[in-house]
């Protein structure tokens, strides 16, 4: 083994150990388990399709094989991290581990909903288990191309999709019986995107859902009344070539059809069962959504957004008034029959992938029931999943995971 690859080993090793749940979740019986490590997959055969990252480089994904009972299901994940919608910030994506397999890590720790282990993941822990890299900064919906000459940029998150897919289905993604298509963040939101067309590929009598962790974004106004998101989402779509790739019945409907790429207007034409799970708060779009940069030159919302806590009256009538919008987006899937929904009031974003949130002995509840036990519940039709948390302050088993970085 080279030294660099087991220097990156033990490294990935320390970090799990260090952010996982404290030891004190395990019972006396149980030893504490070691970070399941897997490692990456190239597919070789992308560039005869033109799937490419945005530098250029092969897309790869992480596959954990299944095992017994679970050896014919299917969960894929797509990884988040964002999007780039203009050339400069495509070019410096491109120099790093969101734009480029060359700069990933070669092995990713599997916890939370890809963990292995029956304890931790009770209802998919024996699941083939695939995290989807991310590298083409437009949630895998893109089909484009930017070359003047001197600068080449891939936008094709589209054809990465289908490469994957096809690299799958030989290893027994085509004889899956159950699957999931699951997501964090942009990776959540590309579930919107292709949640129908993983259901038409596998095999008629599979049951296929999906899962939005933390992609529910929405089209909302900025404390500032302009509507910086939407004008974000429209360049990205127009620069990676994203509408093509967008429901069409959604499309067709509205009078701006780029607004198809917010998945509060595409989810009532996506057919396939569906679980959305998200925070009221979510942490990235408090801070990008309804308190972006350009919205607060003068810095009063830092406080706020480093610290919940120190939300002066008026911020938490504005975050209430965030959650009351989220609510009314949701309001119609909320009587959907085959929807699942987990709404709590945690200030976080994606909550599926850690297993402190997803299921330990102090994982965020609503109605005393962790997320991943809402998950299976709603997965395996063991009864109707639909919990939405009582307003902030009063949930008291939230992990609020505010980003440790200064606010700009």
């Amino acid at each position: 083994m080279k030294l660099n690859a087991a220097v990156e080993i033990l490294v990935l090793v320390l970090l799990v150990l260090l952010t996982s749940a404290p030891w004190g979740v395990y019972s006396e019986l149980d030893e504490r388990p070691h970070p399941l490590l897997v490692g990456m997959t190239l597919v070789q055969n992308a560039s005869a399709l033109g799937a490419f990252c945005l530098d250029g480089s092969l897309p790869a994904y992480h596959l954990h094989k299944g095992f017994g009972a679970g050896e014919r299901n299917w969960l894929l994940q797509f990884e988040g991290g964002g999007w780039c919608n203009d050339i400069p910030s495509c070019l410096e994506r491109a120099k790093t581990r969101r734009g480029s397999t060359r700069y990933m890590t070669k092995w990713e720790a599997f916890s939370g909903i890809l963990s292995n282990n029956a304890s931790l993941n009770p209802d998919f822990y024996n699941w083939n288990r695939v995290k989807i890299r991310y590298c083409d900064g437009g949630s895998f919906a893109g089909n484009a191309k930017f070359d003047n000459g001197t600068s080449l940029l891939y936008f094709r998150g589209q054809k990465i999709w289908d490469a994957i897919i096809r690299d799958l289905l030989p290893k027994g993604l085509a004889n899956a019986r159950k699957a999931l298509l699951s997501g964090c963040s942009a990776g959540g939101l590309a579930t919107f995107v292709h949640c129908d067309n993983f259901a038409k590929i596998l095999p008629r009598n599979a049951s296929v859902k999906c899962l939005s962790d933390a992609g529910f974004f929405l089209d909302e106004r900025d404390i500032s009344f302009n509507h910086t998101m939407r004008f974000f989402y429209k360049a990205l779509v127009e620069l990676q070539g994203i509408e093509q790739n967008l429901n069409q019945n959604c499309t067709k409907s509205l009078i701006f059809p780029d607004l198809c790429f917010f998945p509060q207007y595409a989810l009532k034409y996506i057919t396939t069962p569906y679980f959305i799970l998200n925070s009221a708060y979510d942490v990235y779009q408090f801070h990008h959504i309804l308190v972006p940069p350009s919205a607060d030159l003068r810095g009063h919302w830092n406080h706020c957004k480093l610290n919940p806590a120190a939300c002066n009256t008026n911020q938490i009538d504005v975050l209430q008034g965030f959650r009351r919008d989220m609510l009314l987006a949701l309001r119609l899937f909320n009587y959907s029959r085959r929807g699942g929904m987990f709404i709590n009031s945690c200030f976080a974003h994606c909550q599926s992938e850690s297993q402190d949130t997803w299921f330990a002995v102090d994982s965020p509840r609503i109605h005393n029931k962790a997320i991943a036990e809402a998950v299976g519940d709603w997965y395996f039709g063991r009864r109707v999943t639909k919990e939405i948390d009582c307003a902030y302050p009063c949930d008291n088993s939230c992990h609020n995971l505010i980003p440790e970085v200064q606010v700009q």
